[in-house]
């Protein structure tokens, strides 16, 4: 009876001891947690976590640029006539791009200048329920060379190293050259213009296309189509009873490169220069 007494008594005596180092355990991991706790959400790691990914912000820039490419040509005929697409792997230019905003919010458009030369063209093929090839002045096939001057709308969608483009508008140029070939050509006529053949151009043009941006270089990949409004003759040289018409509708896909001229993203020389007048001459002090 006595030892259990004693135990007693000894149990009585670290009780509150136990307690107290369970206390002080329980302080203690409480700390540790809300250490851990300040750890994991330090503002370095709120920031590493944004919630809104970084906004490609576009400058108004400038390009120049230069372009090669290919073309496929056929006429709009009237009366209709049986040809095939007329492959010219020639086609050059230089271009000026200006990139604007739009109500100067909006930075998807722009304006495009151009000089190019190329082709325009036809080749007949024979139609198979009468087994004849058709002829103009003799020829089976002919070609003109041309010079012309888009000007088109631009509108571009901008990623960081990518982007995608269209383009519309109107083009004007001048049939500089001619070659006709078929076995009734008139020799006169092989590399020569008649009276009544038209060499002023103009129509409309219009593609799209994409680009891979490594500024401050652009390789710009497009597909163009340009339909003439201009007739290659006049409708009634050969008839005043007949019109015939005969408008170019020509497919070109070109490749090229663009030098941009001014800071595509980020801060331009201009705004720099603006945002240090405002630092040394407060606005305050400008009133």
């Amino acid at each position: 009876m006595k030892r259990l007494s004693l135990h007693i008594c000894i149990l009585l005596t670290l009780l509150p001891s136990v307690f107290a180092a369970a206390g002080t355990f329980r302080q203690v991991r409480d700390s540790v947690l809300v250490r851990d706790s300040i750890l994991q959400y330090t503002d370095s790691f709120l920031d590493s976590i944004s919630q809104n990914p970084p906004v490609l912000t576009l400058n108004d820039y400038p390009m120049i640029g230069v372009v090669y490419g290919v073309s496929l040509n056929r006429m709009s005929f009237n009366p209709v006539y049986k040809q095939k697409m007329l492959f010219i792997p020639e086609y050059f230019g230089v271009t000026f791009t200006k990139y604007q905003k739009m109500f100067g919010t909006l930075p998807y458009f722009g304006f495009q200048l151009g000089l190019f030369y190329g082709h325009e063209g036809y080749e007949f093929k024979e139609d198979e329920e009468t087994g004849k090839t058709a002829t103009i002045e003799g020829a089976t096939k002919a070609i003109y060379n041309i010079i012309e001057m888009p000007f088109l709308v631009h509108m571009h969608y901008d990623f960081d190293r990518a982007k995608i483009m269209a383009n519309i508008g109107i083009y004007g140029g001048y049939r500089t050259g001619i070659e006709r070939s078929g076995p009734y050509v008139d020799p006169t006529l092989q590399y020569s213009f008649k009276e009544t053949d038209h060499r002023i151009e103009y129509g409309l043009q219009g593609g799209v296309g994409f680009g891979l941006v490594f500024s401050p270089i652009e390789l710009h990949f497009q597909g163009m189509l340009r339909y003439s409004w201009s007739n290659l003759y006049d409708p009634d040289y050969a008839s005043k009873y007949y019109y015939r018409y005969a408008y170019p509708f020509d497919i070109m896909i070109t490749a090229g490169v663009h030098f941009q001229l001014g800071k595509r993203t980020g801060k331009t020389k201009k705004v720099l220069r603006q945002e240090a007048y405002d630092i040394v001459y407060p606005k305050d002090e400008n009133r």
